[in-house]
């Protein structure tokens, strides 16, 4: 049924399945931080490029810089999934079967599949952003190296805890024989 005759039949259900598209505006303001982050990481690029032609750049800091640049790749990744993801969970499908760029996790979306690889994502941020300070460590605060690893472990478990959560309510299906 399209939305034209859920409102001829229902108003009020109408309007409230109708208001999924008040999220149209979220996912239009997700596309422009992915526009920043992607000038960030050609502003990155372009400093790594002028550095290293000066010569005046260790190899500590090209790492750093590169790993700052991988940073930017999984945010951007990140805000792919929750761009492309949540809009077809959430407002609506996307209607990409059969396109040869259609990506392969798209299929079988849903929140359940979308929060763990939410966190999953939040994860490998954070492991860069552990190894970058891990790296800069003798130029940083003992306290603030321990927090980082304190709130590391904490999105360890909590992906743990949200795949479990859904390995409790959704159980795999057997293969029948």
């Amino acid at each position: 049924m399209n939305d034209i005759a859920l409102a001829r039949t229902r108003p009020l259900s109408a309007l409230i399945f109708a208001s999924r598209w008040l999220q149209l505006p979220l996912y239009l303001g997700l596309i422009v931080a992915q526009v920043v982050y992607v000038y960030q990481f050609w502003t990155e690029l372009v400093h790594l490029v002028t550095t290293v032609t000066a010569r005046n750049i260790n190899e500590t800091e090209i790492m750093l810089i590169v790993l700052g640049l991988i940073d930017v790749v999984m945010i951007a990744n990140l805000l792919i999934m929750v761009i492309v993801g949540g809009y077809e969970t959430f407002v609506s499908r996307l209607r990409l079967e059969g396109h040869p760029d259609e990506p392969e996790w798209l299929s079988h979306v849903n929140a359940s599949v979308l929060k763990v690889k939410l966190a999953t994502a939040i994860i490998g941020i954070s492991s860069i952003h552990l190894l970058k300070t891990f790296i800069n460590a003798e130029h940083m605060a003992e306290k603030a190296i321990m927090w980082q690893v304190i709130i590391h472990i904490t999105f360890l478990l909590s992906a743990v805890a949200i795949a479990l959560t859904d390995r409790l309510l959704m159980p795999p299906v057997k293969a029948e024989h």
